[in-house]
């Protein structure tokens, strides 16, 4: 399927990109109105915030073990290396107890920068996991778009609340010791209670939680560059290097719960300067050139 010039004229209005020509139309919306992906080999393109995928697959909605959530976003598109990923960590789950995962947001049919929610998910390479242990595996379209995720950190955000249990803290270590995976982004309160509960013979995998806002109803996985993605970029610095070549269970991580809290209630001032793009503002032109192909691709 071709993007036609009205179609992108249209994004370009809904979005509000000004001028209507298709140019200048903003990428958010030209990639989110394309309901399934392109016919090219699959291929990570970019940055996961600055990119976009081709060959993309769909997780199907529901699985054996699974089921992708809030389908009206159209968001539970990858590369294929992600949704094997998914499948399998899924059926690990039900060695810990789980019926098997919620699957958050993945991208979009052709990945690129979506007009709301995440500023990555972009090169299909992102997944989304609720902490919610599923207690059903049939639920409705419509049940998934109300059902809401369990919350595991309690509300100062300082540490795990009564919903976190041993068989969260195992799904994560499942999540993280898999070779696919580059980072697993999490609350600080979870990567500080999963340091202090792993075994001191067996935590070098936890360099690859990285504490970050938020993340208090979900776990954001991120898998490396695959195999064939040569225009896929690599996150720098490595997760090694963050950590020191150790495991991330230092004052580092302590900041995330003091010095990080405090500046969220008194942001320090900081000089004006020119308003840089964006991922839902980025054009065309913003993103690496084979986007433009990836786009247009029938």
């Amino acid at each position: 399927m071709r993007i036609t010039a009205a179609l992108m004229l249209l994004a370009a209005f809904c979005l509000g990109a000004g001028t209507a020509t298709a140019k200048e139309a903003r990428a958010a919306a030209l990639f989110s109105a394309v309901p399934g992906p392109s016919g090219q080999t699959a291929e990570a393109i970019g940055f996961y915030s600055k990119g976009c995928g081709a060959g993309m697959v769909q997780l199907p909605e529901s699985g054996p073990t699974w089921q992708a959530m809030r389908l009206s976003r159209n968001r539970n598109w990858g590369h294929p290396v992600l949704v094997q990923y998914l499948i399998d960590l899924s059926q690990a789950a039900t060695q810990v107890g789980w019926k098997g995962l919620y699957i958050g947001d993945l991208a979009q049919p052709r990945g690129g920068p979506s007009p709301s929610g995440h500023l990555s998910h972009q090169t299909g390479l992102d997944a989304d996991i609720w902490y919610t242990p599923p207690p059903s595996l049939s639920l409705s379209k419509g049940e998934r778009e109300k059902l809401g995720a369990m919350i595991v950190r309690t509300e100062d955000q300082k540490k795990v609340n009564g919903n976190w249990t041993k068989s969260h803290a195992a799904v994560l270590k499942m999540a993280a010791s898999d070779p696919r995976v580059d980072r697993i982004f999490v609350a600080a309160a979870i990567k500080i209670e999963m340091c202090k509960s792993a075994k001191a013979s067996d935590k070098k995998w936890l360099q690859k939680l990285r504490p970050i806002y938020g993340h208090h109803d979900h776990f954001h996985v991120r898998l490396k560059c695959p195999k064939g993605s040569k225009s896929c970029e690599v996150q720098s610095p490595t997760v090694s290097e963050l950590s020191n070549g150790g495991d991330g269970c230092d004052d580092t991580l302590m900041w995330w719960v003091t010095t990080y809290l405090e500046e969220l209630k008194n942001p320090p001032k900081k000089e004006p300067g020119p308003k840089k793009r964006g991922p839902r503002e980025y054009l065309m032109s913003d993103l690496p050139k084979a986007c433009t192909g990836v786009l247009n691709s029938d």
